[in-house]
């Protein structure tokens, strides 16, 4: 019984194995149809959607086409109608040609007309002139001159009356119209002027620091007199200590260094050379500024850097008390509108004003007149001829040979002879100054020399490895009769040689 149940089991489990395949077997074919119908539906959206959009660019292409066409249509009618308009264009220029060519004939033909009716004028001239000499027994000069002896045998006290008038009316309108502009001129640049003196003041704090200022013994003061080659004056004025001396250089120098003592407060004779070594170099930089903002005021921008340094070094010069510098930059103004006035280059006249003292710049240093200095300057530089010819006849050394000479002669004048503007004495006694340092230098062994107490006494410092004491005493001598053989001066003239031999180590 058992067996006939475990049978039965196995069977019953064999027939439901076998429904459970055709189940899954059923089931699955109808996914796969599902899925073959999802299939072919996608297929066929597909081959729709594919017409559509071919369909589409068909008609996109075809517009597109379209439009090229008609843009095609466009631009050749554009082109017929350039084409037509560069025909008429040719045609119009061949007829102005055509007309042009005619006139052209037409003008020679009339020329040529010209011509024969000038040669025949001419001919029947000649003719009548003949006749005339004929009939009259005088040839064409001697009754040219026979009738002009007779005119002025009766109206000569005419003529004359009239030429002399006209020469006086002219002379007069002449001197009015260059007075007028002259006037006009010095109105325009109406500047200040002033007379420099030949000491400066530098204002103290205190007198308790004059004590400080001269030293034990005096030993400061030499020392700054010796570096900087001025004289200094400590007074009883209040509040105040003067520096002499002839050159503006030395005074500025002089005065910076002294202004930098005080403040620093450490015045001593090491201090002071360092002080005036530093304001040399400060015053080397002045010099640079000074010409670099004359030449920006008057408008020059194209001069060489080492002659701005030279044009600078005249803020430091004085012309009969005139500041050279500032006499150049006013000379300058005037000649521009002076030039402008009479038509002349503007240009040309400006720099020969500016540049016409540059040899004053260095007239202590090269032999020869400073017009000439300056003329070789300004060749060395490649400065333009014509501003060379402008300014070498200011002091009327050169001929005038261009107009722009004259200018710059005129404004010179001017500018000189403003009231106050120039003072004779203290020019002739810088002058003199000026001679007697350069004979004292003049001598083998010296290192420097300052003239000072308004030229009573000339300090020479020489240099000790090259005079020994004796001829120290030798070379002022020397100097002395020097003075006295080629200088004319009242009173006398006290010379002072001195040689130092000063010794510097470092200890390390």
């Amino acid at each position: 019984m058992n067996g006939a149940l475990l049978i039965a089991a196995a069977g019953a489990l064999l027939v439901g194995a076998g429904i459970g395949y055709f189940i899954r077997q059923l089931v699955a074919a109808q996914r796969a149809s599902s899925i073959e119908t999802r299939l072919k539906k996608l297929v066929e959206d597909a081959r729709t959607e594919a017409k559509e959009t071919l369909l589409t660019a068909k008609e996109k292409s075809a517009k597109v086409l379209e439009e090229a066409k008609n843009e095609e249509r466009d631009r050749l009618k554009e082109i017929r109608r350039l084409e037509e308009r560069m025909l008429e264009r040719e045609g119009s220029i061949d007829r102005r040609i055509e007309d042009a060519r005619k006139k052209e004939q037409e003008t020679e033909h009339r020329i040529e007309k010209v011509r024969v009716l000038k040669t025949e004028w001419e001919a029947r001239k000649e003719q009548a002139e003949k006749e005339l000499e004929r009939i009259s027994g005088l040839s064409r000069e001697d009754a040219v001159k026979e009738l002009s002896a007779e005119i002025e045998k009766n109206h000569s006290e005419d003529i004359m009356a009239r030429v002399k008038k006209m020469e006086q009316t002219g002379a007069e309108e002449l001197e009015r119209r260059a007075k007028d502009i002259l006037a006009t001129l010095i109105q325009r640049l109406a500047s200040a002027t002033t007379s420099e003196v030949t000491t400066t003041a530098v204002a103290i704090g205190s007198d308790d620091l004059k004590g400080k200022i001269i030293g034990r013994e005096g030993r400061n003061i030499k020392a700054l007199e010796r570096a900087a080659g001025v004289e200094i004056i400590v007074d009883e004025t209040p509040g105040a200590i003067i520096i002499s001396g002839f050159d503006p250089i030395r005074r500025q120098i002089a005065k910076s260094a002294l202004e930098a003592l005080i403040q620093d407060g450490r015045i001593q004779p090491a201090r002071i050379e360092e002080a005036v070594e530093k304001a040399g170099q400060d015053i080397e930089k002045q010099i640079k500024q000074a010409a670099e903002q004359a030449a920006y005021e008057v408008g020059i921008f194209d001069l060489d850097p080492r002659l701005l340094t030279l044009l600078g070094r005249l803020r430091f010069r004085t012309s009969y008390g005139q500041n050279v510098l500032q006499h150049s930059v006013e000379m300058t103004h005037l000649a521009a509108m002076l030039a402008e006035e009479l038509g002349a280059d503007v240009a040309i006249a400006k720099k020969g004003a500016l540049l016409h003292d540059i040899g004053k710049a260095v007239d202590h240093e090269v032999t020869g007149t400073h017009v000439e200095i300056g003329r070789r300057i300004l060749q060395k530089f490649g400065i333009d001829k014509r501003v060379i010819q402008a300014m070498q006849s200011h002091h009327e050394e050169y001929p005038y040979e261009t107009i722009e000479s004259i200018i710059v002669q005129t404004v010179d004048a001017i500018s000189a002879s403003r009231p106050g503007a120039r003072r004779d004495s203290v020019e002739n006694y810088l002058k003199r100054l000026e001679e007697l340092e350069k004979i004292a230098t003049s001598f083998e062994g010296i290192e420097k020399a300052y003239a000072i107490s308004a030229g009573r006494e000339i300090r020479i410092f020489v240099t000790p490895e090259k005079v020994s004491d004796l001829e120290a005493r030798d070379l002022a001598r020397a100097i002395a009769l020097r003075v006295e053989n080629e200088l004319k001066y009242p009173g006398e003239i006290k010379i002072t040689v001195i040689r130092e031999s000063r010794v510097i180590e470092y200890a390390r």
